[in-house]
């Protein structure tokens, strides 16, 4: 058979096996992010001897994301958040906290969660389940997250960001945290309003450091005046 007509005959079977392939969305690989640690913070509330919820925030947060909007299956999310950084709004109270019989940060500096999967609830919500690794103790944990949005930051370097805010529910038994139970509950509710911004090509200027921010960028709320500079054009997805 002539060669031109073996290839006249491949060309439905092509366009066939093109049509069963996956398209769209499937193909995408999900980008990757650094979490953003002046923007990302960890709201910790523990019973307090039945009265009120004792409540406490840590900042600093470090760690890396890799997200697709249109596949949450794919994501992957690595965080350490820094124990010595906990802050109950008093002195006396921090260093209880910190203290071997509690948080015990001078030898557990950090916590660590790295995620073992993602089932999307809908476009904007997810369960993500993880392991989380605290005072040398690692316990699976589950997270209901909101994805907030993705965009460009308003301010420099215009870096594309994701926002997001997780809840979640701990023992604080089940990570060897047993001192004082009759004044420090066993509940641990956990609030998580995190920042990521992209990494990757053309995107790789790091964030700037909160300290060498200049004033009117550094207090960003209330901010309405762009920079004289254009912004950039963003061709990634």
């Amino acid at each position: 058979m002539p060669r031109s007509a073996t290839l006249l005959r491949l060309i439905p079977a092509a366009w066939l096996w093109a049509a069963l392939l996956p398209c769209g969305p499937a193909w995408a690989t999900p980008a990757a992010y650094q979490l953003d640690p002046v923007h990302t913070r960890v709201l910790f509330a523990v019973p307090h001897a039945g009265f009120s919820q004792a409540m406490g925030t840590i900042s600093g947060s470090t760690g890396v994301l890799e997200f697709d909007p249109d596949d949450w299956s794919s994501a992957r999310v690595e965080v350490a958040v820094p124990l010595d950084r906990a802050d109950l709004g008093d002195a006396a109270w921090n260093k209880a906290v910190a203290a071997g019989n509690l948080l015990d940060s001078d030898d557990h500096r950090q916590a660590r969660f790295v995620s073992t999967g993602v089932v999307a609830h809908d476009a904007r919500r997810a369960q993500v389940t993880g392991n989380l690794t605290l005072r040398g103790v690692t316990r699976p944990v589950t997270l209901e997250v909101v994805f907030n949005q993705l965009k460009r930051h308003p301010l420099p370097p215009f870096r594309r960001t994701a926002g997001f805010s997780a809840t979640a529910t701990i023992s604080r038994a089940d990570f060897g945290i047993t001192a004082w139970k009759s004044v420090i509950g066993d509940t641990v509710q956990l609030i998580i309003q995190a920042e990521a911004t992209r990494t990757g090509q053309d995107l790789d200027t790091p964030m700037p450091d909160a300290t060498q921010m200049p004033a009117t960028a550094a207090a960003e709320p209330g901010v309405d005046s762009q920079p004289a500079q254009s912004t950039p054009q963003d061709s990634t997805p």
